[in-house]
């Protein structure tokens, strides 16, 4: 008689699954920062010019951001792990072309296919996480391991990317991605369930789909390329006024589509829209710190690269505390509004003691207390912001609001580097002109950078008081065609 094996306890399963799903998160976010202390070494192997190197994190964002809100529909479409695993595979096969690139256009056309495996694979993960864990509670714990691995990611980067550069080279912050790929995809493929889809056929809005592509890659492009070319230039106003046109064409397109790719009753939703407002200045706001800290650090007090990801360590363990430890019960008590309010508070605070760091400091005294804060703000911010976001998600419409959620994440990231980098370089050229030393001038720039991220993080606390609402039901924008199409479904399954 063949044996039947013991199947495994449904919560540690899901459990399990959760670990599966933010691994594959945590090799993408971690592919965002690595690159930043490898950038130099990149730079002198392959020749780079100072402007082109920009275009080795550019190609990747661009791709990536403007893909997101397209993978997430098509995981509702064709099975979110497929959409999960397929990323992974786009994924790992253009890691190691970057790994063996030894060209600019090679190491910058395989960061594109990168940008793409890594949006198809991230876009439908917060859908997945909420219909494995429906109840608050544990769907709260669960947002929060999810919190913590995007946002610690972050930090855990720079370090992984000093430790590989400076020990091995830098190719390596590529070929690591390889194995870890391969494992998560093979596990992947045995732990998660394999869910068909809606189907593509006349759902897909092709259309629809074709311009928010268009206009979320060109609006990243536009948001990157005005760190060279300014904000108020000819080319800079002509690509944002394409951008909303291409905007104005998608809205006008989705509410003619008998099916479309994005119901424009979730733009309606008070909590949704205004929890992703939060995370894009949020996001803005924290992105671009990682990136002056870094660089201050660097060339202005000298720290080695895997110094600058011990500098960095303080945030990713506050955050990793916080998000998995602590939030999760602070929400179900007090609800994700009042425990965001909190965060956005301490995030703004922690950014504002940087404004002041002095071009002799010590970083015990100068730097820590601000890490510290950001870590322990990041770790209340993050999942209150995300349970807020992810709350109109229903099981047919997980993967298009889980795609929101990431766009918002990518377009925050790119416009916050973008005007902190601008802010910085401005005032760094004029004190450099005025006779201050490299250092002094690099720190000034930092300054005035710093102040701009702390407005943008009160921005988001405004956003937060006065548009969240406290304990707002969440509202259903599945599409009635898709529900009657699965009504037959039920029945089945109820009469089985």
């Amino acid at each position: 008689m063949t044996q039947i094996a013991a199947p495994v306890p449904a919560d540690t399963s899901r459990w399990a699954k959760l670990i599966v799903l933010c691994a594959g998160m945590l090799m993408i976010i971690l592919d965002q920062t690595i690159t930043t202390v490898a950038l130099p070494s990149i730079q002198s192997d392959l020749h780079f010019s100072q402007s082109s190197l920009a275009w080795v994190v550019n190609a990747y964002l661009i791709a990536f951001g403007g893909l997101l809100l397209l993978a997430g529909r098509l995981g509702d479409l064709l099975g979110r792990r497929n959409m999960f695993v397929g990323g992974l595979a786009v994924f790992v096969a253009s890691s190691l072309v970057c790994g063996l690139a030894d060209s600019e256009a090679m190491l910058i056309s395989a960061r594109f296919v990168q940008g793409i495996g890594g949006a198809m694979t991230s876009a439908v993960i917060l859908g997945m996480i909420v219909a494995l864990f429906p109840q608050p509670a544990e769907q709260a714990r669960a947002i929060g391991v999810y919190s913590f691995v995007a946002a610690a990611g972050a930090s855990l980067g720079l370090l992984a990317g000093g430790v590989l550069t400076e020990t091995l080279s830098w190719h390596w912050i590529f070929f690591v991605n390889v194995p870890i790929g391969i494992a998560t995809g093979v596990v992947a493929l045995r732990l998660l369930d394999h869910e068909p889809g809606l189907g593509i056929g006349h759902d897909a809005d092709a259309a629809g789909a074709a311009l928010i592509t268009s206009a979320l890659m060109l609006g990243v492009y536009t948001i990157l390329q005005s760190t060279d070319h300014g904000w108020g230039t000819p080319r800079t106003l002509a690509l944002s006024a394409a951008t909303v046109a291409l905007l104005g064409a998608f809205g006008w397109r989705e509410q003619r589509a008998r099916n479309p790719l994005l119901p424009l009753a979730v733009l309606r939703h008070r909590n949704v829209m205004g929890a992703n407002a939060v995370q894009i200045l949020l996001i803005a706001g924290i992105f671009g710190q990682f990136f002056l800290g870094a660089l201050y650090l660097q060339k202005v007090r000298h720290f080695t690269a895997i110094e600058v990801g011990l500098a960095f360590l303080p945030i990713a363990v506050g955050i990793g505390l916080l998000s998995v430890a602590v939030a999760p019960r602070l929400i179900m008590r007090a609800g994700p509004r009042t425990v965001m309010v909190a965060g956005l508070a301490l995030l703004a605070g922690g950014i504002a003691l940087l404004t002041r760091v002095p071009v002799d400091s010590r970083y015990v005294v100068d730097f820590l207390p601000a890490m510290v804060a950001i870590g322990i703000g990041g770790g209340l911010a993050f999942p209150s912001v995300v349970t807020v976001a992810m709350s109109s998600a229903t099981p047919d419409d997980a993967g298009l609001v889980s795609g929101i959620v990431n766009t918002s994440q990518q377009v925050g990231g790119a416009l916050g580097l973008a005007v902190l980098v601008a802010v910085s370089t401005s005032r760094t050229d004029a004190l450099h002109a005025a006779g201050h030393s490299p250092a002094a001038a690099l720190t000034g720039g930092a300054h005035v950078a710093f102040v701009v991220a702390t407005g943008m993080l009160l921005g988001a606390l405004a956003v937060a008081i006065a548009v969240l609402k406290p304990g707002a039901e969440p509202v259903a924008i599945a599409r009635p065609r898709q529900l009657e199409r699965r009504e037959p479904e039920l029945a089945l399954e109820e009469a089985a």
